[in-house]
């Protein structure tokens, strides 16, 4: 019985995809680097160049493992080396060669980089509340600069193409909801990426959709009647 329902379900699902027609969407895979030490102590770490840890390492390797089965196209990374460390086990594995984007660092944060919360709160408090690093960055600058990027990275893209975006945790989120066309009031609502995890962004007929979002398994397809 368990193999007549298995053969029933694949029929179904191959019916829905002859009706569907070819995959003609582009797909984003937007993958944040493993951890680092200044992840573990809460540091604000911004563009300063601090590699993986050995936690972060293993973290890159097993994901690796995950996303090649997905037969990526394209890998693009940030040029910081925890990103480009994440990126080497499936540029590895798919074959790929990792190409780098300055565009996807992340956000600059000025006088805050290498503190911890602690430290941002009781020394700048008033830019604490507005979160906005002296010398830094702004969450508009950071969501234009990378969301401009991740389009870019889209355009090259023939239809049906999967590339996948090594970067960092505000750039990720704040480049894809700038690309998902929210105001910036309400980026916000797009919570952020834990180490190693993945967002998926995909676009069809000039409309971009989040598919996928803080995952750390294989993203699964969604079979359904809602378009």
């Amino acid at each position: 019985m368990a193999g007549a329902a298995a053969g029933a379900a694949a029929v179904a699902q191959a019916a829905h995809e002859e009706r569907a027609g070819p995959d003609t969407r582009i797909r984003l895979l937007l993958w944040r680097h493993g951890q680092t030490a200044w992840n573990v102590e809460g540091r604000f770490q911004g563009q300063t160049d601090i590699p993986l840890d050995e936690t972060g390492v293993q973290q890159a390797e097993r994901a690796a493992r995950l996303l090649a089965a997905l037969r990526p196209d394209v890998i693009i990374s940030s040029d910081l080396s925890r990103a480009m460390a994440t990126a080497a086990p499936l540029g590895r594995l798919t074959g790929l060669t990792v190409t780098t984007d300055k565009d996807l660092r992340e956000r600059h944060g000025g006088a805050w980089e290498g503190l911890s919360d602690v430290q941002i709160r009781t020394r700048y408090p008033v830019e604490h509340a507005q979160w906005l690093p002296p010398g830094g960055e702004s969450t508009a600058t950071v969501g234009e600069r990378a969301g401009a990027a991740l389009e870019r990275i889209a355009e090259g893209l023939p239809p049906g193409s999967l590339a996948v975006v090594v970067s960092h945790g505000a750039a990720l989120r704040l480049g894809a909801a700038r690309l998902l066309g929210l105001p910036e009031d309400l980026w916000g609502i797009i919570g952020p990426l834990s180490n190693c995890s993945w967002s998926v962004l995909a676009r069809r007929s000039h409309r971009w959709r989040l598919i996928e979002h803080n995952a750390g398994t294989l993203p699964e397809p969604v079979l359904s009647d809602d378009r």
